[in-house]
């Protein structure tokens, strides 16, 4: 039996459809990411599932029973907000078991799971104060263990760290990871962030103008995109993306004299305008491997960013932007060859957009 099920779900606003028949099954313990830019549905789809928002068309479900028309508080859910949500006038431990309050929770037994949820989050000692005497980390922990005390079939987090300065973004994100291996809850997350999504997800479903562009797991979103979208989308810096042409089995990038050779599984592809994806990481100064390729390209910017020096080149009238170990040694203005393995290289078709395979 599935904790989550969206069947054919559609939202339109009037004329403007917004969800164009989300379809996806998620299963007790998963941690599903709905990724994707603004305006793309992803919050629209988590109120729809929390009930704060109805479907046009379609059917949610939640273990084995249909939500559609039922109350949020009846649907078995917990969500936790990008705003945190909390009441100013009440202490930690009264925001945390407030939910349980109104449910008639004898007090011994609610006191009992406050105490124990904030013990998981490690905010014991924080019980007796207000949200206005915490900091943004800790109010965010507050919202969450909120969520946590209800023990409910499905959570639902709407860019809750979105609020947070990087470093307690990224102690925060570790938190939840953290928690959900530990409890196996059943979590549906909201994020424009791909880092988040990349961490904290045992599966990503990539959202683009109210569908899903890609549902798989973070390492075959990153490895095997299925459009040149969700290339683009997942990975930083972004994935090279060179508009080329096939022909006799390589890739002859326009703008330029290049040709690249393409891995044997790909050189009976027919001919036809193609785009060819790069990840900058995959890029080297010196050949790895005999089965490497070589692109050469005009250095017009160099970054230290501490952990990579990220080089930004130019091939014909197209950019290239290679990922390098921070002591290599590139100069502005110069002619570069840059090496890669030509099976990590990613063809996608120019009109379609889809992933090309042998």
């Amino acid at each position: 039996m599935s904790a989550l099920e969206l069947v054919n779900i559609r939202k339109r606003y009037g004329s403007v459809e917004t969800l164009k028949g989300i379809n996806l099954s998620l299963a007790s313990g998963e941690f599903l990411v709905l990724l994707g830019s603004s305006g793309c549905g992803k919050s629209t789809l988590l109120n729809i599932i929390a009930g704060l928002a109805e479907a046009t068309e379609g059917d949610v479900r939640i273990g084995d029973r249909s939500v559609a028309g039922v109350h949020p508080k009846d649907r078995d859910i917990a969500m936790v907000f990008q705003s945190y949500a909390l009441y100013p006038n009440l202490s930690v431990a009264r925001n945390i078991g407030f939910g349980l309050e109104m449910r008639k929770v004898p007090a011994v037994e609610r006191a009992q799971a406050v105490e124990k949820t904030a013990r998981m989050l490690q905010i014991e000692s924080l019980l007796g104060r207000k949200p206005s005497e915490l900091s943004g980390g800790q109010r965010q922990r507050v919202a969450i263990g909120r969520a946590l005390v209800r023990d409910p079939q499905i959570f639902l987090f709407d860019e809750p760290l979105s609020n947070l300065d990087a470093k307690l973004r990224m102690e925060t994100r570790t938190e939840l990871k953290r928690l959900h291996q530990m409890l196996g809850t059943t979590i549906v997350y909201v994020t424009h962030d791909q880092i988040e999504a990349m961490t904290l997800a045992t599966r990503i479903a990539v959202m683009r103008d109210g569908h899903i562009e890609q549902l798989a797991s973070p390492n075959e979103i990153y490895n095997r995109p299925a459009t040149r979208y969700v290339a683009s989308f997942v990975g930083s810096p972004p994935m090279n993306m060179l508009d080329a042409t096939m022909a006799d089995g390589t890739a002859r990038i326009a703008g330029s004299q290049t040709a690249i050779p393409l891995a044997r599984s790909l050189q009976n592809v027919a001919s036809r305008r193609v785009v060819v994806g790069i990840r900058p990481e995959n890029l080297s100064l010196t050949p790895a491997n005999t089965s490497d390729v070589t692109i050469e390209a005009k250095v017009e910017v160099v970054e230290l960013t501490g952990p990579e020096l990220v080089v930004t080149t130019s091939i014909g009238n197209q950019r290239l932007t290679a990922s390098l170990p921070p002591r290599s040694r590139v100069a502005l203005g110069s002619l570069q060859r840059f090496s890669i393995d030509a099976g990590t290289l990613h063809l996608f078709d120019a009109v379609t957009e889809e992933r090309i395979d042998s």
